[in-house]
């Protein structure tokens, strides 16, 4: 099954400027969905797109507007990000560590700037941070936060509680989840706060764990989703019903169902391929590679964005890969 991309709006300077991103990995929507974050991989950066989002009669329309490219000496190959509010983004370093950014005050106009981060999330022995991939963050209470961090080729997530009072500095670090991962690339949370999935590049499925549970690095997933080739990012949709799958090994977005509830073994409930076969073979430096990488769904519940290095920007129409029945619009 294909579908069709929507034909978003850029000028020739936003157009050039993902032109030069080089290989990507994650993407995020801010909370407030005016910015697009996307991580540049191999150049050792960030790319902050200024982003509308709108609903038509014809489906949803997507116009960037412009651009701001963020370097730092705290950025190194930049894996994964999520921001923490509308103005700080939590960057994961597969190279290096966790680094939080107070994104520059102007508005994204083209310019190229280099920031230092606010504060660099290290962990503590025994649970240093280890080629830190895919972050997802968590709001707590009284101002804490929780960076859930997919430590690749350590096999393992780890969870990192920084307080917005005291600057983020970490205040609680830990082991959350080890049995059956095998390079977790991907992580998201859904949004009613009851499930956590990983998905696991070795194993070519995504691990789903109850967060009602008492996670530790013995839990048992309560879900997993099969037949997801190379499994990167992964999200689930504004209602929780279904989650999308991104297969860095094929030109396809698997789509899954939850039924009843995400317990159990599941196939995809449909796949769609967002490459065409020129673009994926143009990047197929090995089997587990070419497909789509970066994965994410705006807050309105009506795009989804997907993110490659053969094709660093696509939009698609939510509705088309899950169908408009099964969508509830609003804020997630």
């Amino acid at each position: 099954m294909t579908i069709h991309q929507i034909d978003f709006k850029a000028g020739d300077a936003v157009r050039a400027a993902l032109a030069e991103i080089g290989r990507t990995e994650d993407l995020r929507f801010s909370p407030d969905n005016r910015l697009l974050a996307i991580a540049g991989y191999a150049r050792k950066r960030c790319l902050i797109l200024r982003i509308d989002v709108e609903t038509g009669p014809d489906g949803p329309g997507v116009t960037l507007h412009n651009f701001m490219e963020l370097t730092s000496d705290d950025m190194g190959e930049v894996h994964g990000l999520d921001f923490i509010d509308d103005r700080t983004l939590a960057v994961a370093n597969r190279d290096g560590l966790v680094a939080l950014f107070a994104l520059p005050r102007e508005e994204p106009a083209g310019q190229c700037r280099e920031i230092a981060a606010i504060r660099q999330i290290r962990g503590r022995r025994p649970y240093k941070l280890n080629s830190p991939g895919s972050v997802a963050v968590r709001q707590e209470l009284h101002g804490r936060v929780s960076l859930l961090v997919c430590n690749n080729y350590a096999h393992l997530v780890t969870r990192h509680v920084v307080t917005r009072w005291f600057g983020y500095r970490a205040t609680s670090n830990q082991l959350l989840l080890k049995r059956g991962l095998d390079i977790p690339d991907g992580i998201a949370l859904s949004h009613d706060g009851k499930w956590i999935a990983v998905s696991s590049h070795g194993t070519k499925d995504v691990k789903i764990y109850s967060m009602w549970a008492s996670l530790g690095p013995d839990s048992e997933p309560a879900g997993i989703l099969q037949n997801a080739g190379y499994p990167h990012g992964v999200r689930f949709t504004g209602d929780d019903r279904h989650i999308v799958v991104a297969d860095a090994g094929s030109p396809m977005l698997h789509v899954y169902d939850r039924g009843t509830g995400w317990d159990g073994r599941r196939t995809p409930e449909r796949s769609i391929a967002v490459l065409d076969e020129e673009t994926f073979l143009r990047g197929r430096a090995s089997f587990d590679e070419g497909g789509p990488k970066g994965l994410d769904i705006d807050r309105s519940n009506s795009v989804v964005a997907v993110t490659c290095e053969e094709q660093p920007m696509a939009f698609f129409a939510l509705a088309s890969l899950v169908g408009p029945s099964m969508i509830e619009l609003g804020e997630t």
